[in-house]
């Protein structure tokens, strides 16, 4: 059974940094990609990068491009999100998603729990 959990969310002060973690479980690491996405309530969610655990490329939208990094440790089954220079608009709930492809972007079918992030002005 795939689990993901992630961790590290909480308040931080604009301009501050955050790094979140996604502990994955009960898959074959190097042959998924995790996505990390954001919601906010009463909008849609919003994918922040991805990441192919097979060759390590990754992928970001323009909205936190230069500001957040994706990275994985495939010898602990742990992905990274570091949040650079927050703003209050990254205020959102994060969520790690895995998805059975090498290739990050497409659908994702196994979600964690979400945590909170929390920019404050």
């Amino acid at each position: 059974e795939v689990q993901l959990v992630e961790f590290g969310g909480g308040p931080v002060q604009t301009g501050g940094s955050l790094r979140l973690s996604c502990a994955a479980s009960g898959f074959t690491f190097d042959d998924y990609s995790i996505g990390w996405f954001r919601q906010v309530p009463g909008k849609e969610r919003e994918g922040v990068g991805c990441i192919s655990n097979s060759d390590l490329s990754t992928y970001y939208p323009d909205s936190v491009k230069g500001r957040f990094t994706i990275s994985s440790d495939n010898a602990r089954n742990v992905v990274y999100l570091q949040m650079n220079s927050l703003k209050p608009e990254d205020t959102a709930t994060y969520y790690c998603a895995a998805r059975a492809s090498v290739y990050c972007i497409g659908q994702y079918d196994n979600w964690g729990q979400g945590t909170q992030v929390t920019v404050s002005s």
